[in-house]
């Protein structure tokens, strides 16, 4: 039953993926629809107001502008987690956060990784909540989602468009308007939605106990839809306020997946060849269900036990999984948060089997299987070019990609950009392991793993975490928060000068010779680029590891 659940989930997410796909390259149009008469009379004021014109700008005043206004919102968002102390809706009477904390919480939520270094609850005033944590909730999705829609511009040869402008319809047009609905589908799940302070309640047996409480619902649907993934409660959607039913837990999948499934359809649309778009999905969707049946077949096993008579057996592995989700549901939404780039957890990460963590690692490491909201669908089209360039080679042919040739420049761009990515995860993992192995909760092979996975989460810009790493002091805080900015931003600028570059080429006319890029065997392409370039990068670390502790846990 729990698998056909989990074919059910993925069917509708996947049958939602084309109408949402082709929604957003209507958004994305500039060209006068009929979203203007709903959306306009909201997006005007705030053109105005900011004096958007929105013209067109080239990719460096693109970039810029992306960076520096994301570098704007963390120093703002940066003063009110020091002043929340003394800033009002603060019933709990919070303290201000502590600075290296602070940096790294601000980072985190403006660059789509919401890695918590604090407990939900206990770490933030409602303000802070509301108005820092909520605002980049918005922010930071439509500002990558506007990076990468203006990348496809760039590959399709037309003008990389305004990122103000980008920004601001995908809040109004995308983000906004299904998170409201989807805040209000919360409450009436029960989810709370209030400015009240924490309730008091006498247990059974006459114990006070205190409940925590706030505006959830309204953070909820944001931190699902966006691919967020921070949680309102530091146990996250293993919380029965931010995750009440199988029915709640079922929406958030659907939500996580939404945007980043949809992608490969506005990228279709928008470059003329819808076709190329459905190989992409096809060939994620590929990726995904290995990866899952990987995940469900090691978790349903779990770990080999000898009983007392010296007989092994096996048996489906509850550890650090909610008993209302059971073993089938907490191994698909640890699949999904991770492929998404969301964070979201209703299980325990640390407590996965080690093959189970390895799948969450191995969908960070690659950052393709869906992705995040835009910048992991930049990092697809990434592969997507790094399999055509090697097609091209191996066949002696200069590589073209929706007729512009792929040259030098544009593959010393890409190389920089596979190269930092490795970097930024292995280099602090092996610091880390090097300066602070007190804060290593676990020895041996998976001590190794929790060092590796927070790097890697921060990277990636996942937010989900090994939980027992000792993280709450100033070197995981500003570590952490160095890798998730040059992994959020560095990429971006990088392939964006990829767009610009091929955006002022003249188109080659397609041949006999062409590589076509809309068909089966270009998606077996795709998929042995991803895994030999990708996958094979970060083997020897994942070896060391949970490829180790598993090996080490049979008999």
């Amino acid at each position: 039953m729990s698998y056909l659940a989990i074919a059910v989930t993925l069917l509708i997410a996947f049958l939602l993926a084309r109408p949402a796909g082709l929604y957003m390259a209507k958004v994305f149009d500039y060209e006068a629809t009929g979203l203007d008469r709903w959306f306009g009379w909201i997006e005007k004021p705030l053109y105005k107001i900011g004096g958007i014109r929105q013209e067109n700008q080239t990719w460096k005043q693109y970039a810029i502008a992306l960076v520096l206004s994301n570098t704007v919102m963390i120093l703002l968002v940066y003063l009110i987690f020091r002043l929340q102390g003394v800033l009002p809706l603060n019933p709990s009477g919070i303290q201000s956060m502590e600075p290296t904390l602070a940096f790294n919480t601000a980072i985190s939520f403006m660059t789509n990784t919401n890695l918590q270094h604090y407990s939900g609850e206990s770490g933030l005033s409602y303000l802070s909540q509301m108005i820092a944590i909520v605002f980049m909730m918005f922010a930071a999705p439509a500002s990558a989602l506007a990076g990468a829609i203006a990348f496809i511009r760039g590959l399709s040869g037309k003008p990389l468009g305004n990122f103000f402008a980008d920004m601001i319809r995908c809040i109004t047009r995308i983000l906004l308007p299904i998170s409201f609905v989807l805040a209000l589908v919360f409450v009436a799940m029960g989810v709370p939605q209030t400015l009240h302070g924490t309730a008091m309640a006498t247990t059974l047996e006459g114990a006070a106990q205190e409940i925590a409480r706030g505006p959830v619902a309204s953070f909820l649907s944001i931190k699902e839809l966006g691919n967020n993934g921070g949680g309102f409660f530091g146990v996250n959607s293993a919380h029965p306020f931010e995750n009440p039913s199988g029915l709640s837990n079922f929406i958030q999948i659907i939500l996580m997946l939404l945007l980043p499934a949809s992608l490969p359809f506005t990228y279709g649309k928008m470059v003329g060849n819808k076709k190329q778009g459905r190989v992409l999905f096809v060939s994620m969707i590929v990726m995904l269900i290995v990866l899952l049946s990987t995940s469900l077949a090691s978790e349903n096993a779990g770990n080999p036990v000898i009983n007392a008579m010296g007989v092994q057996h096996n048996q489906g592995s509850m550890e650090g999984k909610e008993v209302r989700f059971g073993v089938a549901e907490s191994a698909l939404y640890s699949v999904v948060t991770t492929a998404s780039e969301t964070g979201a957890v209703n299980t325990m990460h640390d407590s996965l089997t080690p093959l189970g963590g390895l799948v969450t690692l191995g969908n960070m490491m690659l950052n393709t299987v869906f992705g995040g909201v835009g910048a992991g669908f930049i990092n697809v089209l990434m592969y997507a070019m790094i399999a055509v360039f090697l097609s091209g080679l191996m066949v002696g042919r200069t590589p073209e990609f929706l007729g512009k040739k792929i040259e030098g420049k544009e593959m010393k761009l890409i190389a920089v950009t596979l190269i930092i990515n490795p970097l930024l995860i292995l280099l602090p993992t092996a610091l880390a392991l090097y300066a602070h192995p007190d804060t290593i909760s676990n020895p041996g092979y998976h001590g190794l793993s929790q060092a590796l996975y927070e790097y890697t989460s921060a990277a990636a810009n996942n937010g989900s975490g090994f939980e027992g790493l000792g993280d709450a002091n100033p070197f995981w805080n500003i570590s952490t928060g160095i890798v998730m900015f040059l992994g959020r931003y560095f990429s971006v600028i990088t392939m964006l000068a990829v767009a610009g570059s091929l955006a002022s080429k003249k188109s080659v006319p397609e041949t006999a010779g062409t590589f076509r890029t809309d068909n089966a065997l270009f998606g077996t392409v795709f998929i042995g680029a991803v895994l030999i370039v990708g996958a094979l990068t970060f083997f020897p670390a994942v070896a060391l590891g949970p490829i180790a502790e598993y090996l080490t846990l049979k008999p």
